[in-house]
């Protein structure tokens, strides 16, 4: 029962994200500030939003695994 649980919290946090991501918190018109490594906010920012997908892809992948067995 507690993997069920936990896969679809992971299921709601990868949808919410992939939708925040085509905002403009995330991308806003024009906006290059604030730089990071002399990267521009949409590019390390759309790289951070990248690094957690594939952390909740392993994560669910986990989950989903225990849960056949």
């Amino acid at each position: 029962m507690k993997q069920k649980i936990y896969w679809r919290i992971t299921v709601i946090a990868a949808v919410l994200l992939i939708l925040l991501t085509f905002t403009p918190i995330v991308m806003p018109a024009g906006k290059i500030e604030p730089k990071l490594f002399s990267m521009p906010y949409t590019l390390w920012m759309s790289m951070l939003i990248t690094i957690i997908l594939v952390v909740l892809t392993y994560i669910g992948g986990r989950i989903y695994l225990k849960d056949e067995e």
